[in-house]
């Protein structure tokens, strides 16, 4: 065996907050002082480790001399305390609309998991696999997200199985608020997976049927509304190309929600867009 060090490639002020969150974390919990295996400081690093991609949690444990177990309750640990910072979709509108944006982008995508048997009935009352994504042939869960103009991404939801449809993902998890953004003049731009989710959400106008082209006005208006809207797949890539662990996830498929809004308050940290950082 070749012992090795190697260099974590994010700054030492994501991990000191990070070990800021965990220390107050550990005090809530009044864990009596030196009762633990590593320091938030150790903790924070081997969390971020992970969220860079490290996934093999049993080496990482090694790593950091503690045992597999409790590897992995520091890294669930992490993802909580990270996640729990993350605004919910009225905290993230109202300020969007503070700052002043025109806009903002609502875009979903699919996490790959490991295989995950989980029977539901498809909307024809047929059994299927709830996790199976027939659009993407793999496992995985359907996240929903709201970007600002720029990419950022601004607000994620709750996981969905990957079998459910964007569309019907959003209905369950953004729509209602998205409406009463739309009211108050801030607006959502969505691509046509999204068609049909009411007033407020501006989606491609659809090609007619037969040998119908569409007018130039309505050209002219769909490309300007993909122009404006491709900016939203740059949040998705933000997180994934930053936080790789959320290329595939090998936890539990229940916990990717919590993961992806843990990469979320972890990038709007690096890009300066948390309350009082700067």
């Amino acid at each position: 065996m070749i012992a090795h060090r190697a260099t974590l490639d994010v700054s030492r002020a994501l991990v000191h907050h990070l070990a800021r969150l965990l220390g107050e974390e550990r005090r809530l919990r009044c864990t009596p002082k030196d009762s633990r295996a590593l320091t938030p400081f150790r903790q924070a690093v081997m969390v971020l480790c992970w969220f860079r991609g490290e996934r093999d949690v049993p080496k990482l444990g090694r790593d950091h001399r503690v045992s597999r177990a409790t590897a992995y309750r520091y890294i669930h640990e992490g993802i909580d305390v990270l996640a729990a910072q993350a605004p919910d979709l009225h905290e993230a509108l109202d300020r969007a609309h503070a700052n002043g944006l025109a806009y903002v982008i609502l875009d979903g995508t699919l996490i790959p998991i490991d295989r995950c048997a989980e029977q539901t009935l498809s909307v024809k009352g047929e059994p299927i696999d709830a996790w199976y994504s027939g659009k993407a042939h793999q496992h995985a869960g359907n996240l929903q997200a709201l970007s600002a103009p720029g990419g950022l991404p601004l607000w994620i939801a709750d996981v969905e199985p990957g079998s459910v449809h964007d569309l019907t993902a959003a209905r369950a998890q953004a729509l209602g608020a998205l409406y009463a953004a739309a009211a108050r003049g801030l607006p959502t731009l969505a691509d046509s997976g999204y068609d049909g989710a009411g007033i407020g959400i501006h989606t491609p106008i659809k090609q007619p049927e037969g040998n119908q082209i569409l007018s130039p006005d309505n050209r002219t208006y769909n490309r300007l509304l993909r122009a404006l809207r491709c900016f939203g797949e740059r949040g998705f890539a933000l997180l994934k190309g930053r936080w790789r662990t959320l290329q595939h996830i090998t936890l539990s498929p229940s916990r990717i929600g919590d993961i992806a809004r843990a990469a979320l308050v972890l990038t709007h940290f690096e890009h300066d867009h948390l309350p009082g950082i700067h």
